[in-house]
């Protein structure tokens, strides 16, 4: 039988977990999410080590180039996450593991679905099993929008994904794990969203942007306020949360009046595996969804272990609540949404 948790345990006590003097490792840590959280926990934290694991030696130079004044505190380790037995090894005496690695892009994963399966799917088994055998204490994996009512494979692997790392915390069983889940959409400015696709057309002399479909709804996240979300997960999980943002949202033509003030815009329709909106939280995930501040909470449906509990602050939300980028209490003007262009360092 199912065993939901619908009631908040007030006998949660909040143990923030810092990061001095722990090891953490980073999948895919090579990607732009992986170099600002390196840069993030070495700003703020004093961690014993940060593994960056991942299979492009040629990134991993560059990122040492970055990063050489911390050079003490990092060390770079060729893998795949395909590789259990490598991950099995790389995982020797690690504390946290964020796990980053996946291939994203929708087309790539369409044209070639069972290398996204092999990735996305038997990788994230991979990372579960290797944690569960070698003394890792937390891992939070990085989730998407698209794993939510998914149609496109990207989204489906990803969605099998999320279930994996949930229902990892019922194979823990005494040992001191847990696994937990952020979710948040595209990055703004990230590599395949509209921001730099509406910004090389601008910078080619375009007056007219396309624009897939005029209803078109986004969130919008930076890269840090995603790595903040996986500090908080790593601080708050007890076990099968998924951690998602309360950001706001914009229009896809507010968008482009902001980047391109005055320019016309061209519907030419929404593309394969493309949605409407964002969604982050779904109807039926309300049963189990708390409100906090400035975040949700999906909890898991199914309880475990007595370990796992509901933070206190938190307000059950409505049955039949949804949190989507259309449905959105808070929106960006054309003006907020230029000024925030601003920190994407955008040569407009």
């Amino acid at each position: 039988m199912v065993k939901y948790i619908l009631e908040v345990s007030f006998d949660y006590e909040s143990e923030a977990v810092m990061l001095n003097n722990k090891v953490i490792l980073v999948t895919g840590g090579t990607g732009s999410f992986g170099k600002a959280f390196t840069k993030y926990v070495l700003s703020h934290y004093n961690p014993k080590k940060i593994i960056i694991y991942s299979r492009d030696e040629f990134k991993q130079f560059h990122m040492q180039g970055e990063f050489r004044e911390h050079m003490d505190k990092l060390r770079f380790f060729i893998g795949d996450v395909r590789d259990k037995e490598r991950l099995t090894r790389a995982l020797e005496g690690v504390d946290y593991v964020v796990h980053a690695a996946a291939l994203k892009q929708v087309p790539a994963c369409e044209y070639n679905p069972a290398e996204a399966i092999k990735t996305n799917i038997n990788g994230a088994q991979n990372v579960i099993d290797a944690s569960l055998d070698t003394g890792v204490k937390k891992v939070v994996a990085l989730s998407t929008d698209k794993a939510v009512n998914p149609v496109n494979l990207y989204g489906g692997t990803k969605l099998v994904s999320d279930k994996l790392f949930i229902a990892a915390n019922a194979y823990a069983g005494e040992k001191d794990i847990n696994f937990s889940i952020v979710r948040y959409g595209n990055v703004a400015g990230s590599r395949g969203s509209v921001i730099p696709k509406f910004h090389d057309m601008i910078k080619n002399g375009c007056t007219e942007l396309t624009v897939t479909d005029y209803r078109m709804t986004r969130f919008w996240i930076s890269l840090q306020e995603g790595v903040e979300l996986v500090i908080k997960a790593l601080e708050e999980a007890t076990g099968g949360e998924t951690f998602i943002s309360k950001i706001p949202s914009f229009k896809i033509t507010d968008l482009a009046e902001a980047m391109l003030p005055g320019c016309q815009t061209k519907e030419i329709g929404i593309y394969p595996g493309e949605k409407l909106h964002e969604i982050m939280v779904t109807v039926e995930d309300s049963y189990t969804t708390y409100e906090y501040d400035k975040h949700f909470i999906v909890y898991p449906q199914v309880k475990w272990n007595s370990k796992q509990k509901i933070k206190e602050g938190g307000k059950k939300v409505a049955e039949g609540f949804s949190y989507s980028s259309d449905n959105n209490t808070e929106w960006m003007s054309v003006e907020e949404i230029r000024e925030r262009l601003k920190s994407l360092d955008l040569e407009l």
